[in-house]
């Protein structure tokens, strides 16, 4: 008989591994390394809190994205974020204050919440809760990052706070980049990679999969050029079109499938660095693992949403408790249901069948759920 799919082992073994990884592809850097390991127990203990939880019938996932600014100097084609208002050029209102995002980590690290992926709009322009991050060592925060915004500052910040590791957003060579994200942003890019590579700095790379790019970002001289720079990490993610004229550019099942081969291979070939993809393959997951199974997400104004290409919530932190969060009525219906499992044809089950999502919770509004 085959043994039922356990989304807390899976999502518990994932952070182990992303970690055993990464402390591997750091050998070479040994306060890094030094890091990493002492994260390590850390990241033990946070899976051990959980697992405590668990066993009590309250089910905390490992990760959370946490948007702490809706302002981006940058019109990238295709945004996701801009599309659905998240971002904007206006000057940020009613957002969450750098004391209430802290008030967030602190309740995270006590949950065994391991890792907060810092995004936007450009996470970089709050520099006081990037600060304030780096003060909660337990947990490890990937910064989202146009790589825009790189000063000597946040060199001696990254330099102290090793547990803040930058993610700078890179969509193949110069000509790739610049066509998606404007003039001069590549050499802007590696200018900032080389200068994290003189401080001795670990950083990442974040890549949007498109069928356009998908064999250059996955190349060994793509992948070589950011190695030899000092990167560590490589995020793939999947472009999730949210027009109907950006749909072209969305990944389908072949090149999901080749992705996934790629990756394969590259961990084989390049263990220097860590691979991951998101949303990656579903299946092998057990379905999306959004909406608090594995993860969810936090607007720059508070609300908790099941993640950034679902932007739909019912319970706003600045009311309530992270604990109020994770018990949304929306993830709680979505986590019983069978929308997170089923088949879809884009990279996010959960934008393709938005108008069932917007029913749910339509439904629990009208029946006085929350």
């Amino acid at each position: 008989m085959e043994k039922a799919f356990d989304i807390q082992e899976y999502m518990t073994k994932g952070v182990e591994r992303v970690v055993s990884d990464a402390v591997r592809a750091t050998l070479k850097n040994p306060r890094e390394a030094a890091f990493m390991a002492k994260f390590a127990l850390a990241s033990r203990s946070a899976s051990r809190k959980r697992n405590a939880l668990e066993k009590t019938g309250e089910h905390i996932p490992p990760f959370l994205i946490a948007s702490i600014t809706s302002k981006c100097n940058l019109h990238c084609a295709g945004c996701y974020s801009r599309c659905n208002h998240a971002t904007t050029d206006a000057e940020p209102v009613s957002q969450l204050t750098g004391a209430q995002w802290l008030r967030i980590f602190e309740e995270a690290d006590e949950l065994g919440i391991s890792f907060i992926l810092l995004a936007g709009g450009e996470p970089m322009l709050r520099r006081d809760i990037i600060e304030a991050a780096g003060k909660k060592q337990n947990i490890l925060f990937p910064i989202f990052t146009n790589g825009t915004f790189i000063d000597d500052r946040y060199l001696d910040l990254f330099d102290a706070s090793r547990n803040l590791i930058p993610v700078i957003s890179i969509e193949g060579g110069k000509e790739t980049t610049d066509a998606r994200r404007g003039e001069g942003v590549y050499e802007k890019l590696v200018a900032g990679m080389d200068a994290f590579y003189r401080r001795g700095l670990v950083f990442g790379a974040s890549v949007t999969v498109t069928v356009q790019n998908l064999g250059e970002v996955t190349s060994n001289a793509f992948l070589d050029r950011l190695s030899a720079r000092g990167c560590r990490a490589v995020v793939f993610v999947e472009f999730v079109p949210v027009t109907d004229e950006s749909k072209e550019l969305a990944p389908g099942e072949k090149e999901r499938e080749y992705l996934k081969r790629e990756i394969m291979r590259l961990r084989q070939e390049k263990p220097e660095m860590v691979y991951v993809s998101f949303p990656g393959d579903e299946k092998s997951s057990g379905g999306c693992v959004a909406a608090g199974r594995g993860f969810f997400h936090i607007n720059s104004h508070g609300g908790a949403e099941p993640c950034p290409f679902s932007p739909y919530s019912d319970v706003n932190v600045k009311t309530g408790s992270l604990r109020d969060a994770i018990r949304s009525p929306l993830f709680k219906a979505l986590q019983s249901g069978d929308i997170l499992l089923d088949d879809h044809e884009g990279g996010c089950v959960l934008y393709e069948k938005r108008d069932q999502v917007e029913a749910l919770l339509a439904g629990n509004a009208s029946a006085g759920v929350f």
